[in-house]
């Protein structure tokens, strides 16, 4: 994996022309089609397939990959009758050909983001984008400056969803992650997209293979107040530590330095609240809204 110290931020790479994303928003096109032929709302779905709301709009939009064991439960939930089966061998020829499309800053980091058998984060300024609702990422590179436009936006947005797969793998990476309290209480898109994006951070803090917890206010000082960070375990390699800011990536490699963060992660994660507790803060919040 290259240093990403040093990278600038380049001309976006063009869409993909393989024909993978006209795949997704046809197959989307049609999970939507049978929904509504059945009688059910994304919500009621999402329930019957155990998974989010959110990821089933995603989906019928075509910024997000059905996966094929999605399909197959879909399938028999939508009656479709073998109708999304058939589709599983493109989906699965598809996922080998569709490459990932960042900004050139960020693509070596998305790979091996993507690859990792383990992921650590502490987010401390924004909501990593691991987490973040669409919604919520769209206010998010809407407000950036310079200014991008529309398709530019659209793009990110939609790219930083089809991150999100990776909670989706099976078998899973190990994934924990700790959240300051002040992203829980930062109203990012009004209101309405931050209950959505407390939802979303409660729904990813459920999983059996997601371990989270809240830095609270009353915590006061601690080993990470300067900012967000991520340990990765790329596979067959060291850990490494990760961390940007204002688009200038820190790919961190030496053993000395990565041990640093690793020592900086573990302190704050013991003195963080317990997952259970930190669930409960972020329930209470909802409520309070």
């Amino acid at each position: 994996m290259n240093d990403l110290a040093d990278h600038e931020e380049r001309p976006e790479r063009p869409v993909e022309a393989d024909g993978t994303a006209h795949l997704f928003r046809a197959l989307g096109k049609q999970i939507k089609a049978l929904r509504e032929a059945a009688g059910l709302h994304q919500k009621e779905l999402a329930a019957r397939l155990n998974v989010g709301e959110d990821l089933i709009g995603a989906i019928e939009r075509g910024v997000r990959t059905p996966q094929p064991d999605l399909l197959e439960r879909a399938d028999k939930v939508l009656g479709a009758r073998g109708v999304l089966l058939a589709a599983i061998p493109e989906v699965k020829e598809a996922q080998k050909r569709v490459r990932t499309r960042h900004p050139d800053w960020f693509r070596d980091y998305a790979r091996a983001e993507a690859a990792a058998d383990a992921i650590h984060d502490y987010s401390h300024q924004g909501v990593m984008g691991l987490l973040q609702t669409e919604g919520h990422a769209r206010a998010v590179f809407t407000k950036r400056r310079p200014l991008l436009d529309e398709e530019a936006i659209e793009k990110r947005v939609q790219d930083r969803l089809a991150r999100q797969q990776i909670l989706e793998k099976w078998p899973s990476p190990t994934i924990t992650l700790v959240l300051d309290e002040n992203l829980l209480r930062r109203q990012v898109g009004g209101l309405k997209v931050h209950r959505g994006q407390l939802r979303r951070i409660l729904e990813v803090g459920h999983l059996r293979t997601v371990d989270l917890q809240v830095m609270p206010f009353q915590r006061g000082e601690h080993p990470a107040m300067e900012g967000s960070f991520t340990l990765l375990h790329p596979k067959g390699r060291q850990q490494v530590a990760y961390h940007e800011s204002f688009n200038r990536p820190n790919l961190i490699t030496d053993p000395a330095h990565v041990r640093i963060f690793a020592e900086r992660y573990g302190i704050i994660r013991s003195e963080a609240l317990r997952p259970i507790e930190s669930l409960a803060l972020i329930e209470k919040m909802l409520g309070e809204l």
